[in-house]
Order: C-alpha cells, then sequence, then structure tokens
C-alpha cells in the first residue's frame, strides 16, 4: 500500500494511477489522515433491458381505490356533515 499527501498526488498523479493498475493500493492523505483511496475504474455494467420482471410482478385490482383512513390523514375525518 502506497501513501501518498496531497501534495505528492498532484505532483505525480500519473505513477500513482499506474501503481494502481498495477494492483497496488494508493490512499491520499492529508496531515497524515486519509482522505480517499484510488481504485481502478471498472467500468460500467451491462445496459438494462426494458422488461425482465414482465409477469413477475401483479398488482391488485384495487391499488388505485381511495381508503378512508388514508383520505382522512389528508383530508380530516368526515363524519357526513355536508362541506
Amino acid at each position: 500500500m502506497h501513501n501518498a499527501n496531497i501534495h505528492e498526488a498532484k505532483t505525480h498523479l500519473s505513477k500513482l494511477i499506474e501503481s494502481v493498475l498495477a494492483g497496488e493500493d494508493v490512499i491520499i492523505s492529508r496531515a497524515g489522515k486519509p482522505l480517499v483511496r484510488l481504485i481502478p475504474y471498472e467500468g460500467a455494467s451491462k445496459p438494462r433491458t426494458p422488461g425482465a420482471w414482465k409477469g413477475r410482478v401483479v398488482m391488485a385490482e384495487d391499488f388505485n381505490a381511495e381508503l378512508a383512513e388514508v383520505n382522512a390523514l389528508f383530508y380530516g375525518p368526515t363524519d357526513g356533515l355536508a362541506e
């Protein structure tokens, strides 16, 4: 593992990158306290394919139905009085 201060990191960034790509851990510190760790970029995962869950999820027929308990929380209890 290689510990570098910020000044060294700015001065020798390309060498630190080469070390990381060679498998070495590189930690950048300020005043002796570790701040960040350099790691190699692994690339993005493969693009997502829409519809992968098609047929696996079932919604209840009354999914969007209003619930008196929820309406009471938003609008106050309804006790049959006209507004």
